[in-house]
C-alpha cells in the first residue's frame, strides 16, 4: 500500500528588516506603514497560508558605532501589529517573536491570551532568547545570560506562562447582562509559581482563550534548541534548506519526541526559505543573481567581512580580493557583543575556506560574501518550485515552509498567484480553510498542560 500524501504547510515571513530585503527595487514599499502589513497578510490569507510570521528585535543593530541600514526604518512592536492584523484577517494565523530573556511571563502570557481572543484562536509565539549585554542595556535587569542559563530561563518562562494560560479553568465565563455578575464558575485564574528565575503569585486576568494557549514556535539549531523544541514546541523554524540537510535535521528532531511522550505529528518542521520565480529556469537564475547583488552591496559585503576578520576593513575594496591579513582571534573588537554579529567558532579555519573558494571560482570579496551568506533558495518556474517544495515534504525533509520574500509588501503576490494553484491541483495544499484556529491549520491537537504534559481542553 502506498504511503498517504502529506499536506504542505505554508507560511509567510514579513520581510521588514530581514537581510533578504531589497530596498532599491522600484516595487519596494514601506516597511512600517500599516497598509504594507495589511497587503502582505491579506495576500497570505487569500492563498490559504497557515500563518504570517513577524520577527522582533529589541534593539537596533549596529557595528562600529553605526546603525545597520536595515534598521533605520524602525522596528515596531510585534503585539501591536498582530492585534491590528487580527481585525483585517479572518483565518490567517498570527505568529510573533517574543523574547524570553528580557520579558516576564505574566505580561507575555496576558498579551498572547488577549491576542488569541481578539483573533478567535489564531495566535502563535516564537520563543527566543537573547545572548548579549548590548540588548540588555534597554532593560532594567540589563546584563546577559550564559547560554545554558538562557535556555533554562526560556524553559522556566514557558512553563510559567503555560501555568498562567491554564489557570482559568472550567466552563466559559458568562456575565448576566443586568447585574454584571458572573453566573458560571470558575474563579479567575490563580497562579503560584516559584522557581529560580521567577517568583510570582496572583490571579491571571484573561479567561481561557480559544486555543487554550498560543501555538509555540522555537527557532534555533543548537543542541539545546533542538531539545527545547522537542520538549515544548509545536513547530520549529529552521534554516536547513537543502534536501539532504533537511532530512537529517527532520529525523533528528522528530526522533527526540518520544522521550517526552509526544508523537511525530506534534512538532512541525518549517524551514525558512527564499524564492525567485521566472518564466524559465534561466530567467529565474538571472533574476536571482540580480536580487543577490541588490541584497549585498559593496558596503554590506565589507560589514559582513568585518564580522569574521574582527578588524576595521572600511578601506578595503569590495571588488578586490580578500584581505591578505588573517582575522584577529579573541574578543570581538568590531561590535563588542552587538546582536548583529555572526559567531564563528574558528575564524582562521573559516577564512581559509573562504580563500580557497574565492581562488577556485575567481571571486572578488563582494562575490565571495554573496556566495557564502546566501540562504538556500528555490529558484525556477512556478511548476519547478511547486515540484521542489512537494519533494521536500514527501521526502521528510520538512513539513512545510516559511517563505521569505525580498520585497515588501508585494513579494508574496506572484507565489500566491502561480505556485499555490499548482500545489492545490496536486492535492497537497488546501483550497479552503477547514478549521478556524491556527492549531487546526497545522493539524495539531489540543494544547498540553504546563505541569503534567496532559492535554487541556480549550
Amino acid at each position: 500500500m502506498s504511503e498517504p500524501v502529506k499536506q504542505i504547510h505554508l507560511a509567510a515571513h514579513f520581510p521588514g528588516v530581514n537581510n533578504t530585503t531589497v530596498w532599491s527595487d522600484p516595487a519596494a514599499g514601506s516597511h512600517i506603514d500599516f497598509s504594507s502589513f495589511v497587503h502582505f497578510a491579506q495576500t497570505a490569507e487569500r492563498a490559504k497560508f497557515d500563518f504570517l510570521f513577524l520577527a522582533e528585535g529589541l534593539r537596533l543593530r549596529e557595528q562600529n558605532g553605526e546603525i545597520y541600514d536595515l534598521d533605520v526604518v524602525g522596528r515596531p512592536d510585534t503585539f501591536t501589529v498582530l492585534a491590528a492584523l487580527a481585525a483585517v484577517t479572518d483565518r490567517l494565523g498570527l505568529t510573533g517573536t517574543i523574547n524570553s530573556t528580557f520579558n516576564e511571563p505574566y505580561e507575555v502570557a496576558r498579551q498572547f491570551a488577549s491576542l488569541d481572543h481578539l483573533s478567535a484562536g489564531r495566535a502563535a509565539w516564537n520563543v527566543v532568547t537573547s545572548w548579549d549585554e548590548f540588548t540588555g542595556q534597554n532593560f532594567r535587569r540589563g546584563g546577559f545570560l550564559a547560554k545554558e542559563d538562557r535556555y533554562e530561563r526560556a524553559r522556566q518562562f514557558l512553563t510559567a506562562a503555560g501555568e498562567l494560560f491554564d489557570s482559568w479553568r472550567g466552563d466559559e465565563v458568562v456575565a448576566d447582562k443586568d447585574s454584571g455578575v458572573f453566573l458560571s464558575d470558575p474563579a479567575p485564574g490563580r497562579f503560584d509559581h516559584h522557581v529560580s528565575q521567577f517568583d510570582i503569585t496572583g490571579h491571571f486576568t484573561v479567561p481561557r482563550s480559544p486555543q487554550g494557549r498560543p501555538v509555540i514556535f522555537q527557532a534555533g539549531d543548537s543542541e539545546e534548541g533542538r531539545e527545547f523544541a522537542a520538549s515544548a514546541a509545536d513547530a520549529i523554524f529552521t534554516r536547513h534548506g537543502t534536501l539532504e540537510a533537511g532530512r537529517a535535521f527532520y529525523a533528528d528532531v522528530k526522533g527526540r519526541l518520544a522521550r517526552y511522550g509526544r508523537s511525530r505529528d506534534e512538532l512541525k518542521v518549517l524551514p525558512g526559505v527564499t524564492f525567485v520565480l521566472g518564466d524559465t529556469d534561466a530567467d529565474a537564475r538571472e533574476r536571482a543573481a540580480v536580487i543577490r547583488r541588490q541584497q549585498v552591496s559593496g558596503q554590506t559585503a565589507i560589514r559582513l567581512l568585518e564580522q569574521l576578520w574582527n578588524r576595521d576593513l572600511s578601506a578595503h575594496d569590495p571588488d578586490g580580493p580578500l584581505p591578505a591579513v588573517d582575522p584577529l582571534v579573541g574578543e570581538n573588537l568590531v561590535a563588542r557583543g552587538r546582536a548583529s554579529v555572526r559567531q564563528y567558532t574558528d575564524p582562521l579555519a573559516t577564512a581559509a575556506q573562504w580563500r580557497a573558494l574565492a581562488e577556485e571560482k575567481g571571486l572578488t570579496t563582494r562575490e565571495l560574501i554573496i556566495e557564502v551568506t546566501g540562504r538556500q533558495s528555490f529558484i525556477g518556474t512556478p511548476e519547478g518550485i511547486a515540484n521542489s517544495l512537494n519533494e521536500f515534504v514527501q521526502s521528510d525533509a520538512a513539513d512545510g515552509f516559511i517563505l521569505i520574500p525580498h520585497l515588501t509588501p508585494g513579494g508574496l503576490d506572484e507565489f500566491a498567484d502561480t505556485v499555490v494553484p499548482l500545489l492545490q491541483e496536486r492535492g497537497v495544499f488546501r483550497t479552503e480553510y477547514e478549521g478556524a484556529t491556527l492549531r487546526d491549520h497545522l493539524g495539531l491537537g489540543e494544547a498540553r498542560s504546563a505541569d503534567t504534559g496532559t492535554r487541556v481542553a480549550s
